[in-house]
This record gives structure tokens, C-alpha cells and sequence, in this order.
């Protein structure tokens, strides 16, 4: 085992893949990550699912009998990737039962439905009976329409991945959107202690977007600013979820069995090779988080990351006063989270179109 992941494990970050392909569940790779790499979840995208399945011939038998039963592409998409879910729940089922809250894996409601309230309720529903497996995840974005559909979700006892988060405005809101969801499912009777969720803040894009609206802004102050802003952005978010789950409105909860609704650093793969590619592991060290990593950042922290110690909490005020300088050289910071949601939802919706794109192309050749 990574004795660099293990220290990171050992500090209260639960270490999830951010990548799944039936290869990796069939030739039981997967399960050797959790056993030596301190692996205790995985998320999942259509732009992993495009990829695991345009290079490997591991899903050409249901796809011919899917095919040879009439399905079109989106039903073949839908039984493909949540038999890939069901059978990482089930490797990831024996952590399920020794942790408190891992695990899990995600599977993302049709991106296409990000700005569709009901449709992404009657997505992620259709998606958790079809996974059928009470450690996995339903993604949700944190769109406004997204907000309602979280809380209508997890009132259904559904457990949700919020994705999508950039600002601790919206943050605030998914956490709202979790505790109405829970107090209505406590209110319908059902059993609080089941139902999990993560909120999925976004990490890399921020630095990606504010730096370069430093470069244009082309003064040293705002020069001295670059590589910042994603990590102190983080710090602020989980600043905010210590508040929000110290309360009494959580309190009461909590009280009845409810799981707090932990941090996710998603987007943690270094998108500027000019800084660490560890970077946003190690500076956002703190326990009750999750960070999912494509596996070349895992791989890279196993190598040469360092665990320095709880590198986030007491830093909020360090971190606003960043966000005070920032908006001080003229970076209009809520425009960057603006723009940072439209850009996700439409990227999402992008790798949806690759995915259907891929799919179809396997049907075509079965056909053929």
C-alpha cells in the first residue's frame, strides 16, 4: 500500500477514482486500488463512460443483445453504465459496511436535464432503482433547477452527489437544499441514517478562469494573485460547511440519524503544468472531505505528495482576504462563477453528446 495515501487517508480524506470502465471492474483492478491504493469510492461522467467503452471490447456483448432487442442508443447508454455502477457498488460494498460514508459510487443524472427540475428528479430515480445498490450515488448539478431536484431527491431517500458547485453562495444553497430534503424525508418517516450525500466544489477551473483574467489585467498585483484563488475558494466553501453542520437546525438532524453531507474537492487533476501537480490534494488536507482524482493526480500523490497536516480549517478569513484582493485589481468574481456554471453545464452536455456519439458507434458496427 501508498504509505503517501494512506497518511492522506489516515488525515481524514477519503481517497475516490474519478474514473470507472468495465476492464478495470472485470480484470479486478479496481478492487487492487482499494486494497493497496486507500481507494474507498469512485465517480463516474459520460466522458469516462465514452471512453471506457470506445476502448474496450469487454461491453460488445450487451450491446449486440441490446441491439438485437430494439433498444435505441439512450436505453443502451442507461444499461451500460448502470451495470458498471452496480458491479463497483458491489466490489465497493465491504467499505460501505466498515465505513460510516464510503464506498460509493456516482453516476450522473443525463446532463441535458441540468436546467429540468422534474426531469432530473425522474432521472435520478429512474438511475438509483436501475443501480439498485444502497451505496451508490446519484449526481445532481447544483444548477437552480438543480436545487429543488436535490431536495426532492433525497426526501425519496435517494443519496445524491451534488456536482457542479464553484461559489459558497450556491454551496450554501445545496447545503439548504440537503436539510430541507431531510427534514422531509424524517417528516415521511423514512429512516435518516441511509440516506448520504456529497457536495462536488469544483477546484481546478476556478484558478483556470481567474488566472486568466489576471494575465489580461496585466499589472504585478494582479500577476501576484495567479494560483490562489481555486484553493482559497475551497477554504471558504469548507468554512461554510462547518457552520452549516455545527447548527441547530443540523443539530436536530442529526439527532435523528442524519449523515452530514461531507465536501468533495472534484477537478483536482492540475489543469497548469506550471504548479504542483499535487496541488490540490495537498493544500486542501482536512478530515471530513472527500477527493476524487483521475488517476494520474492518484498516482502522482502515491509518488511524491505530502501530508502536512490540516492545511484548511482557520484559513477562512485568509482566504476572504484573497477574494478581497482579487475583486481589489478588477476581477469580477461572481461573473467567474457565472461563467464557470454555464461553461459546466454546457461541457456536461458536450460529453453527454460524445457518449451518445461513441454508443451509437458500437450499435452501428453491431448492425453492420
Amino acid at each position: 500500500m501508498s504509505d503517501r495515501l494512506k497518511a492522506l487517508a489516515d488525515a481524514g480524506v477519503s481517497i475516490w477514482l474519478d474514473d470507472l470502465s468495465r476492464e478495470r471492474i472485470e480484470t479486478g483492478n479496481l478492487a487492487d486500488l482499494v486494497k493497496e491504493r486507500s481507494v474507498v469510492g469512485v465517480t463516474t461522467n459520460p466522458t469516462i463512460f465514452a471512453a471506457a467503452i470506445a476502448n474496450g471490447a469487454r461491453y460488445d456483448d450487451q450491446v449486440k443483445a441490446l441491439v438485437a432487442d430494439g433498444a435505441e442508443v439512450d436505453k443502451v447508454i442507461f444499461e451500460l453504465t448502470t451495470e458498471d455502477v452496480r458491479n463497483a457498488c458491489d466490489i465497493l460494498a465491504p467499505v460501505a459496511a466498515a465505513t460510516k460514508d464510503d464506498g460509493r459510487v456516482s453516476i450522473e443524472v443525463e446532463p441535458t436535464l441540468a436546467n429540468d427540475t422534474e426531469g432530473t428528479i425522474a432521472s435520478a430515480r429512474a438511475l438509483w432503482a436501475a443501480v439498485d445498490r444502497p451505496n451508490a450515488l446519484i449526481k445532481i448539478p447544483a444548477t437552480l433547477e438543480g436545487l429543488p431536484a436535490i431536495t426532492a431527491a433525497i426526501a425519496a431517500g435517494i443519496s445524491v452527489n451534488v456536482t457542479l458547485i464553484f461559489s459558497t453562495e450556491r454551496y450554501r444553497a445545496v447545503m439548504d437544499a440537503y436539510l430541507t430534503g431531510l427534514e422531509q424525508a424524517k417528516e415521511a418517516g423514512l429512516d435518516l441514517s441511509t440516506i448520504r450525500s456529497v457536495a462536488s466544489f469544483f477546484v481546478s477551473r476556478v484558478d483556470t478562469e481567474i488566472d486568466a483574467r489576471l494575465e489580461k489585467i496585466g499589472t504585478s498585483e494582479a500577476a501576484a494573485l495567479a494560483g490562489q484563488a481555486a484553493v482559497a475558494n475551497a477554504r471558504l466553501a469548507y468554512g461554510a460547511f462547518q457552520e452549516v453542520f455545527s447548527g441547530p437546525r443540523w443539530q436536530a438532524l442529526a439527532a435523528a440519524g442524519a449523515n452530514a453531507q461531507r465536501p468533495l474537492w472534484a477537478s483536482t487533476g492540475v489543469k497548469n503544468p506550471a504548479y504542483p501537480d499535487t496541488l490540490y490534494v495537498t493544500d486542501l488536507v482536512v478530515a471530513d472531505t472527500v477527493n476524487t482524482m483521475p488517476e494520474k493526480t492518484l498516482n502522482a500523490f502515491a509518488d511524491h505528495g505530502e501530508v502536512t497536516g490540516d492545511e484548511v480549517t482557520g484559513k477562512a478569513a485568509e482566504a476572504q482576504a484573497l477574494f478581497d484582493q482579487l475583486a481589489a485589481v478588477g476581477v469580477d468574481l461572481a461573473d467567474v462563477f457565472t461563467v464557470l456554471e454555464v461553461e459546466g453545464v454546457d461541457k456536461f452536455k458536450v460529453s453527454w453528446a460524445e457518449l451518445v456519439e461513441t454508443v451509437q458507434g458500437q450499435m452501428d458496427q453491431v448492425e453492420r
